[in-house]
């Protein structure tokens, strides 16, 4: 089934406001007082919004096989609780929830008991849930339905936009805080100070774990100094390349040919490795002193887990599959193996205790200014890159679908990324039709 964008938000906020209600009636249960449970300010818990339709889009594949769309749900489910409580972390130095005391926990975000939870109400809502939504929001007059989801986008956006704000400045210290109220105009100064202080009051009653950050994750001092945002940027664009240069050399290895890797129409970058990187870095660069198992095991739980979805996104998104496994042992979906997952494993062992201190300070070695300026070329250069990417890819399936288009930007597509050129850029591209001849090796990414 797919779904529009009004559809995708409006079960966002349902299964949202699910959570939210949950949440906070055990919240008030427990304490004994009503506590607004949740990262936004509103009635909404986007974490389970963000979760069910995860769920939902990607593992519609599995619906009539209830084993591995438990499993499936579960792991979506965990992967994004576990992810979530990681980032939360970063913004401010503590832990916002902590399962350690709970028995077969894993890093105190997760634990066995809420995974298994999460799994079988995942399997409620891929299975039931959508579709009933679905027909709800149909009941809905087009213009009203239209008028609320434009609302709600723009809410969730102030919303969570505040809400960051006050995340990142809880337990700041004053004098931080005098200069950030000096930085906005007079008038709104008050009114800004106002909601983030508000905000930040209701997360530290509803998150007691939450502490005075200690220390920021920039320091001042050489260029892309800790796991800051700019250091991000550079491991996305080297991890890209990396990714890209290694999946050729094991094509060659393996199939005996040069093919094609890259995920763009410009140069050789591949951006799931990309986001791979810098997704470990974020998550893991901290655990780094942690034995290897560890690493290994959530590299291989979550990188086969973010592997699929990169599937079903990219088959969703761009109507091309553009890597298929179901010619190798192990397989789901041929989307993923359990080959292929050790192999992630593998990796985020190698990439946090060898390569990233490596590479981190290589990238601290450029100078600052010039950091700054090359940094922001890459990233105007990557988002024009993914942009043209992805509407060359569209337009190319449409093409292979037989549709015209007589629009100036299509036949400017049309042009310069006719079918003999995407062909050479994603060799093993195919339609969802087309799939279904075994494969030894994954096509690209």
């Amino acid at each position: 089934m797919h779904y529009t964008f009004s559809e995708i938000i409006w079960l966002i906020l349902i299964y949202s406001f699910l959570g939210w209600f949950v949440e906070t009636i055990v919240g008030t249960i427990r304490k004994k007082k009503f506590v607004n449970r949740g990262f936004s300010s509103g009635p909404f818990c986007f974490i389970y919004g963000t979760a069910a339709v995860i769920m939902i889009i990607a593992l519609e594949d599995l619906e009539r096989r209830p084993v591995f769309l438990f499993l499936g749900c579960m792991a979506i489910a965990t992967m994004i609780e576990w992810f979530a409580g990681k980032i939360l972390e970063r913004l401010n130095q503590q832990k916002w929830w902590d399962y350690s005391r709970k028995r077969w926990n894993f890093d105190g975000y997760i634990c066995l008991q809420y995974s298994l939870l999460w799994g079988a109400l995942g399997v409620l809502a891929v299975r039931y849930g959508d579709s009933d939504f679905t027909a709800l929001f149909h009941l809905i007059p087009q213009p009203f339905g239209d008028l609320l989801i434009g609302g709600a986008v723009i809410g969730i956006v102030v919303d969570m936009s505040v809400s960051s704000a006050a995340a990142l400045h809880i337990g700041k210290p004053a004098k931080a805080a005098v200069r950030w109220n000096r930085s906005v105009a007079v008038v709104t100064r008050r009114f800004t100070h106002f909601i983030v202080n508000h905000v930040e009051r209701r997360m530290e009653r509803a998150y007691p774990l939450i502490q005075e950050a200690r220390k920021d994750i920039e320091k001042e001092g050489h260029f892309a100094e800790g796991c800051c945002f700019y250091k991000i940027v550079w491991l996305f664009v080297i991890g890209s390349f990396m990714g890209d240069i290694v999946e050729t050399i094991f094509c060659r290895i393996t199939a005996g040919v040069w093919i094609s890797r890259s995920s763009l129409v410009w140069g050789p970058f591949s951006i799931v490795w990309g986001l791979a990187i810098a997704a470990a870095t974020i998550l893991l660069h901290k655990d780094r002193d942690k034995p290897d198992r560890y690493l290994f095991f959530v590299g291989t739980f979550w990188g086969g887990a973010y592997e699929y979805l990169c599937s079903v996104f990219s088959e969703l998104f761009f109507g091309r599959v553009f890597w298929d496994y179901t010619g190798i042992p192990f397989n789901l979906g041929g989307r993923i193996n359990l080959l292929y997952c050790f192999f992630w494993g593998i990796a985020a062992v190698v990439w946090i205790k060898v390569l990233y201190p490596c590479v981190s300070g290589w990238i601290e070695k450029i100078p600052r200014i010039t950091g700054h300026i090359l940094t922001w070329c890459l990233i105007v250069f990557m988002s024009v890159n993914m942009l043209v990417s992805a509407a060359a890819l569209v337009r190319y399936n449409h093409r292979t679908a037989g549709e015209r288009s007589d629009h100036v930007i299509d036949q400017l597509l049309d042009t310069y990324f006719d079918d003999a050129r995407m062909e050479r850029i994603y060799p093993n591209a195919k339609t969802k039709e087309e799939v279904g001849t075994p494969k030894e090796i994954p096509v690209s990414r």
